[in-house]
């Protein structure tokens, strides 16, 4: 065969793997929360940097809207209370007075700026020489209808908490600071449960899944994730994705 032809054959295998593989985080080394709003003005580069951490392939990486920017004019149409919530729990986690946007929290243990992926890489590589990474395995998979998690054995005691998200949507902004953009967001998180409980022992957990797929319902986070005194937010110790369609992340 030609060389020029078998270069063609290897691009497309490349670019088809691409594809196959894209959402997939394997071993991922840490999770980004990004907290953010479509009527802040400096977050569309935090957003579209979240973007790319979406697209690394070894970090969590999740949206957060806030609702405190609704009152400019422009409600966010991707905004909760209870993302808002999440946020002042991480600030009092973290010992901070307040919040802002964009703020990217690292793990549940620091925050920088969202808007600079080589910081936010660096953190997390900061964080896992520190032995602050996500050091106990979280695997998640599709089975029939349900999805089924599988934690490893470690140290200490942690939430089992699964965040839903949506993994892309173009948002056109008529009022506000964005007023006249037509915004793209990637993997905005819409519901945040608590499954269950981990005491540093490997367990199993299976959820109902039936609705993986549906209506922009496309992933899944699984973290194990630490708590405050108040239940607040803190240390993420493990965390997979599990995207609708996929069987193992």
């Amino acid at each position: 065969m030609p060389f020029r032809f078998r270069s063609v054959i290897l691009l497309a295998g490349l670019l088809y793997a691409g594809v196959a593989l894209a959402g997939e985080v394997r071993a991922p080394k840490g999770v980004v929360e990004l907290f953010t709003s479509q009527g802040c003005s400096s977050c569309p580069p935090a957003d579209a940097t979240l973007g790319s951490l979406a697209a690394q392939g070894d970090v969590v990486a999740l949206s957060y809207h806030v609702d405190y920017w609704n009152y400019l004019g422009w409600t966010d149409t991707l905004s909760s209370r209870e993302n808002t919530e999440r946020q002042y729990g991480y600030a009092k986690t973290l010992g901070r007075s307040g919040v802002y946007t964009p703020q990217a929290i690292i793990n549940g243990r620091d925050h920088v700026k969202g808007t600079d992926i080589s910081v936010i890489n660096s953190k997390i590589m900061e964080l896992g020489a520190a032995g602050k990474g996500l050091i106990v395995p979280v695997t998640a998979a599709m089975r029939g209808d349900q999805i089924e998690i599988e934690i490893g054995a470690g140290k200490g005691q942690a939430d089992v908490v699964v965040a839903y998200f949506t993994k892309h949507q173009q948002v056109e902004v008529t009022k506000g600071e964005n007023s006249g953009k037509n915004m793209e967001y990637w993997h905005a998180v819409y519901d945040v449960q608590s499954v269950g409980t981990w005491d540093g022992q490997s367990m199993k957990l299976t959820l109902p899944g039936k609705l993986m797929g549906k209506s922009k319902k496309d992933g899944c986070a699984i973290l194990l994730q630490a708590s405050g005194p108040g239940g607040e937010p803190a240390a993420i110790l493990g965390a997979t994705i599990l995207m609708a369609g996929r069987k193992k992340y």
